[in-house]
């Protein structure tokens, strides 16, 4: 196999190892989140750029973290479409008020959520929900976690999810809107590229699973990991069927159930 197709798993292995590196560290450092954005995020856009050209990985920056990076500005600086927060200054350095680390964030899931709507659905015109649906949803995970961690706070957390508490609903409404606003864009600047995709999938398929039990077991939220496992789930537990569909039995397995 060519290097550059390496390379997106190469990157996209060495995210989820940072990322199962979390638990033990009470929550993850400021260091290993960093680690784990800028290699997640690296290996969305190497897959873009060795699946569709650099043309289409410069794209997806462009829209998901600069689309990212004109919301959260907007958000820290007015309080729309989010909600009234501040960044406590943890995550390193900043570029009109945002940590640089934030719109990374964007791009490292927009762009597989993306494809995992592709991948879901058969009618055209549910793609950019569904993919907005997808993005948004993993924030019931996020937010907390970052918040928890003390990266970000909120004026007022009220009224919030239920399960969810600390995290106000604007928020949740503010990602959605978001979402897709990018959704729509990146449907327009992602061309297809069919049976190429799988990295992508598996990374959304990682990050549902791994957020559900990371907060089950290891962070103290569960009402968290339910809520969050059964809104994240709607599009999480298709994308696990479809991939489990995907891998192939040993022949010795399917000789013995033929």
């Amino acid at each position: 196999m060519r290097r550059a197709a390496w390379a997106p798993w190469l990157l996209g292995g060495a995210g989820v190892l940072t990322q199962m590196v979390f638990p033990f560290t009470d929550g993850g450092t400021v260091t290993l989140t960093v680690l784990s954005v800028l290699l997640l995020a690296a290996a969305s856009l190497a897959h873009a750029a060795a699946t569709r050209g650099w043309r289409t990985a410069v794209a997806v920056l462009v829209v998901a973290g600069g689309g990212g990076l004109l919301a959260e500005t907007v958000g820290v600086h007015t309080g729309v479409p989010f909600g009234d927060y501040a960044y406590t200054g943890t995550l390193g350095p900043q570029l009109l008020g945002v940590p640089v680390i934030v719109p990374l964030a964007w791009a490292m899931l927009a762009y597989p959520a993306l494809l995992v709507a592709r991948a879901l659905v058969r009618t055209r015109w549910l793609v950019v929900p569904v993919a907005a649906w997808a993005l948004a949803t993993y924030d019931v995970f996020l937010d907390p976690q970052m918040v928890d961690a003390g990266h970000w706070r909120w004026a007022d957390p009220t009224p919030a999810l239920p399960g969810v508490s600390g995290i106000p609903l604007t928020n949740f409404a503010g990602w959605l809107v978001v979402a897709l606003l990018l959704a729509v864009l990146l449907d327009r600047v992602v061309p297809a590229a069919p049976g190429q995709d799988l990295l992508p999938l598996v990374l959304y398929a990682w990050t549902y699973a791994s957020s559900v039990l990371a907060d089950a077991a290891f962070f103290g939220r569960p009402p968290v990991a339910l809520v969050g496992g059964v809104l994240m789930g709607t599009v999480g537990i298709p994308l696990l069927v479809l991939l489990g569909r995907r891998v192939p039995l040993p022949r010795h397995a399917v000789r013995r159930a033929s």
